[in-house]
């Protein structure tokens, strides 16, 4: 692998849920010459697995705790993803930097996200006011990983305190920084300041990345004049990109009618989990989700709703069952709702949790994975309503949940029988889901495909 240049790029920039595997592979395909993940946190990415997944073509990074795909990429991107991570410690920035440096061309700090999550954490923007902090960090990523550094930041509210900050980071030994021209406390509506982002790039010799700019880019023209504007050596682009990202198309952008098409055949192909299918869509037609198309899209329950109102259902269940035969023959499964083996601090929380709640044995208890099945998307509570409707019950299932170390158990109530399943889950939602489960596969109401 080359070493990556930061010298005359166009670059997809970093953007919660929008910046999956997908998006950022439609990106390159029109021209992007770099794309940034999503900023992922680093408590969660250390506790994840490297794994080969030879169904889909890609590297996936599992979270062991609870069997999510924190993490996926291909050799495609691998020579043009820079991985973005949210941290505020350098020994965990360094652990989750040698967790991904083999699979991906860069490794970025955020230092600039405002929102308060990331300040609570002391990640993002709370880093802009302490260079010291900062220095431990991209010195000891730069001192222990073979990959380019890089970081994001923002503006401080003095543009002497951003340029001290700028040239603190420009002493560490990073490849290049990425400037937002907006301080914490600015949005979108604000104008991007342009005349510090060019400020900090006359004054630093590294390349220096002009962020912000969406509000007047809506051609791959209006991006070279940001540059132009921001007198900076290459350009991040977030939302223009979001809302269509053949913006990166020197030819000139294409319609949605073209780009989600697109879109929506990567996810199909990397099996994009469907809620984030979904709210990238959402993105991509802003004002048209009260068109008779964007209505049907936010009534959506499942991935095959979506793809049959884009016409690509066929194309859909002819990948499903590519994988499906796949997966037989190498006896693997698609870790994308379901889980792997417990790791060991699952295990013990699992035991702990259960020896203090659910000693009772009026509970009927099961062991089943909630995994999504590859021929149809089922949704267990919505089974088991259906079941309890057409048996003509006098009550509807009951839920209670309860949260332990950021996991929670449910039970389900059904016909004064109570069960629950033995997985703990990363949200209420699954874990509902995961008891409805449990009880459809107690009562025997389970599609044979559903049962390993």
């Amino acid at each position: 692998m080359s070493c990556l240049s930061y010298v005359d790029k166009i670059i997809l920039a970093p953007m919660v849920r929008m910046g999956t595997l997908p998006l950022r592979l439609l990106a390159l395909r029109y021209g992007a010459d770099i794309v940034y993940t999503e900023e992922i946190v680093d408590k969660k990415m250390v506790r994840t697995k490297r794994v080969v997944n030879d169904i889909l073509g890609t590297i996936d990074f599992i979270d062991e705790f609870d069997g999510s795909v924190v993490f996926r990429t291909c050799n495609e991107e691998s020579s043009y993803v820079v991985f973005q991570v949210g941290t505020s410690d350098p020994e965990l920035a360094v652990k989750v930097a040698k967790i991904v440096e083999k699979d991906v061309a860069g490794f970025d700090v955020n230092m600039g996200c405002p929102k308060e999550f990331s300040i609570k954490g002391g990640m993002g923007a709370a880093l802009l006011k302490q260079p010291d902090k900062v220095k431990d960090i991209l010195t000891s990523l730069v001192s222990n990983i073979a990959i380019p550094v890089t970081c994001k930041i923002r503006l401080l509210p003095n543009i002497e305190e951003t340029m001290d900050l700028a040239r603190t980071i420009q002493s560490c030994g990073v490849a290049a920084i990425a400037v937002h021209g907006r301080t914490k406390e600015e949005r979108p509506q604000h104008p991007n300041n342009n005349e510090a982002i060019k400020k900090i790039a006359h004054d630093l010799s590294i390349p220096v990345i002009a962020n912000g700019g969406s509000k007047e880019i809506d051609s791959y023209e209006h991006v070279l004049r940001f540059r132009t504007a921001t007198g900076a050596s290459s350009v991040m682009i977030a939302r223009a990109a979001q809302y269509n990202s053949s913006i990166f198309r020197k030819e000139g952008k294409l319609s949605l009618d073209e780009v989600i098409p697109e879109y929506l055949r990567l996810c199909i192909e990397y099996d994009n989990v469907f809620t984030n299918t979904k709210y990238c869509v959402q993105m991509m037609l802003r004002d048209l989700q009260e068109t008779p198309m964007g209505k049907r899209l936010l009534d959506s329950k499942t991935e095959e709703e979506i793809y049959k109102i884009w016409g690509l259902l066929d194309y859909y269940k002819k990948k499903q069952e590519e994988f499906k035969n796949l997966s037989l023959k190498l006896q693997m499964t698609l870790p994308s709702m379901g889980h792997l083996e417990p790791a060991h601090k699952r295990a013990k929380t699992e035991s702990t949790f259960f020896s203090r709640v659910c000693e009772n044995d009026d509970v009927i208890k099961v062991m089943i994975p909630l995994r999504k099945p590859y021929q149809k998307h089922i949704l267990p509570k919505t089974v088991l309503h259906e079941h309890a409707y057409k048996a003509q019950h006098s009550k509807l299932p009951l839920y209670r949940s309860e949260q332990v170390d950021k996991l929670f158990f449910s039970t389900v109530v059904v016909e004064g029988k109570e069960y629950a399943n033995r997985y703990l889950e990363k949200n209420k939602r699954s874990s509902e889901q995961a008891a409805a489960l449990a009880c459809l596969h107690a009562l025997n109401l389970l599609p044979a495909d559903v049962i390993e």
